[in-house]
């Protein structure tokens, strides 16, 4: 009978342990880590940029039309050209485009020309610069009186 009262008093303390863990699982647990869809499989759908040359030899421009979109120093401005700060080449007077292959002769000082040209400043190279030609005025009017 010993036995028997030993092994329902220990059933009744196993009881308590169990009931004391069922009022503590009200607590929920939460989460470590954010459920969200995968990362992994994202593949680089990156917006093109569209540089290059916009405008090729022989077309007709407007002032300030795009000549060409360039990230490096590929392109030189020429005659009637201006250069933007991000390499963009722009119109200055409306009138046909023309591109030459000239030697280089480089404003050492400008940053764009440091960092694309540093090391090299005794050689010879030859770029490709845009030009644009003006249209010939028309001449329509009369001179008629001098003031």
């Amino acid at each position: 009978m010993a036995a028997l009262t030993s092994f329902i008093r220990f059933s009744d303390l196993n009881f308590c342990n169990q009931l004391s863990k069922c009022l503590h699982a009200n607590f929920v647990r939460f989460a470590s880590k954010k459920a969200a869809p995968s990362t992994r499989n994202k593949s680089g759908k990156v917006r093109p940029k569209h540089r290059g040359c916009k405008k090729q030899d022989g077309h007709y421009v407007q002032a300030g039309t795009i000549l060409v979109l360039q990230r490096t120093l590929r392109f030189h401005p020429g005659l009637n050209v201006g250069f933007g700060k991000n390499g963009t080449l722009f119109a200055l007077e409306a009138g046909r485009v023309m591109v030459t292959c000239e030697e280089v002769g480089l404003n050492w000082e400008h940053t764009w020309v440091q960092r694309e040209y540093e090391g090299r400043e005794n050689q010879k190279f030859y770029k490709k610069y845009f030009n644009v030609i003006p249209k010939p005025q028309e001449q329509r009017f009369k001179l008629i009186d001098k003031i």
